[in-house]
């Protein structure tokens, strides 16, 4: 009868499958005596693949003129010497933001967290009571609109787990608050575990409604929007290099800590006691571009994977301007002047900046070729990256199954 080989003993043994480096490695010898055992070694590693996605697009859209009226303010509460439609034309050419999604008065995070996570389920087909892990990502918890005050406790995952009616105590949900950077730290988490052997399947939802934080006298809320992305992660034994392949993480604390913080209004006699969104820009972008093209190169150099081989960049949509020049950035580090056609989808002209859902929301709509001139077809690469709160920057390397 054919016989396992057991690298460990150095001896034939009853079939099993063991952990080295991450690696299970399935080894089958075909013996004709005892004398003489041929082997074939076959080895596979268990990676972590995306089995579905899903998002929620708010059905609300805010178009420059819903600001036309808006009483702009500078930092000290000043009043801007501008016309509101010049401060808007300045801020579209500068973001790229034409419109944004906002939600109903009737929603919360949690609503469009499940929204999101019903529709990955849908797209997956898998028993929902097979997941092992439940993570969102958000950063405020469930807004209540008419107060802008955070509710956090249960946790969203908990409150979409029971939107789920998943029965099983077994599913645990847990939120994590990573700044915009979320979604794709949540990703690296069940990786971890799905890679350890801990667990075999999980969903990551990013889901905020940064509407209801946004001071509507300070210029740069115009970016921020409403939104939820979500996918369900699997491991996989494969042999040809499918799945997540690397990543990297970065928490630069000890200097820019401040740069996005919660703050009073800049009319503050209007709303005396709530706490807004605020953040230094400038700061924010120069940082950006100094850090996020090396970290997403480190990701790279990880995987073993050569830049022209990256199919697509799917990276977090904080600012049209900011996300080709930190692009470019990542190319020229490999000494290529120009990135190639295409490499960067983009839906912050019409969704906005939604934090933690944007990366989802973005694979989604090429996954289910709702992205004109966009896809990702089996073999391709792609890499994630965000950066924000933190200040954090994230990426991991992805190839299509």
């Amino acid at each position: 009868m054919p016989a396992r080989y057991d690298p460990e003993t150095n001896a034939a043994d009853a079939p099993r499958r063991f952990h080295r480096n991450r690696s299970l490695l399935h080894v089958i010898a075909v013996a004709a005596d005892a004398d003489a055992l041929p082997f074939t070694v076959i080895m596979t590693t268990r990676r972590t693949v995306i089995v579905g996605t899903g998002c929620y697009i708010p059905e609300r859209r805010i178009l420059k003129d819903f600001f036309l009226n808006h009483d702009f303010r500078g930092t000290r509460g000043e009043p801007i010497p501008k016309s509101n439609d010049e401060i808007l034309t300045q801020f579209e050419e500068i973001t790229g933001i034409r419109e944004r999604r906002y939600v109903t008065d009737d929603l919360m995070t949690s609503d469009i967290a499940y929204a999101a996570a019903n529709d990955a389920l849908e797209s997956s087909g898998i028993d929902r009571e097979s997941l092992d892990f439940i993570i969102v990502a958000h950063n405020f918890g469930d807004v209540v609109p008419e107060s802008r005050r955070s509710d956090l406790v249960p946790a969203l995952a908990a409150r979409v787990k029971a939107k789920l009616r998943i029965e099983t105590p077994r599913t645990v949900a847990f939120d994590l608050v990573f700044g915009c950077p979320g979604w794709v730290q949540g990703v690296i988490q069940l990786d971890a575990m799905i890679r350890a052997g801990d667990i075999r399947r999980g969903m990551v939802i990013g889901a905020d409604t940064l509407s209801r934080i946004s001071d509507p006298h300070d210029r740069d809320s115009l970016i921020y929007a409403d939104g939820a992305g979500a996918v369900i992660l699997e491991a996989r034994d494969t042999d040809n290099g499918e799945g997540i392949l690397a990543w990297v993480a970065r928490s630069d604390t000890l200097d820019h800590s401040g740069m996005l913080v919660m703050g009073p209004s800049y009319k503050d006699e209007v709303f005396l006691e709530a706490l807004f969104l605020k953040m230094e820009g400038r700061k924010l972008y120069k940082y950006a571009l100094q850090n996020v093209a090396g970290a997403m190169k480190s990701c790279l150099e990880k995987a073993g994977v050569e830049v022209a081989d990256v199919k697509k960049i799917l990276l977090h949509q904080a600012n049209g301007k900011m996300d080709e020049a930190i692009v470019d950035a990542f190319y020229a580090l490999h000494g290529i002047a120009k990135p190639p056609d295409g490499v960067l989808p983009m839906t912050i002209s019409w969704l906005g900046n939604s934090s933690v859902a944007t990366v989802p929301t973005l694979l989604d709509h090429i996954v289910k070729g709702k992205l004109e001139g966009h896809a990702l077809v089996s073999g391709d690469y792609a890499l994630f990256a965000s950066v924000g709160a933190g200040m954090n920057i994230n990426a991991f390397l992805y190839r299509m199954p």
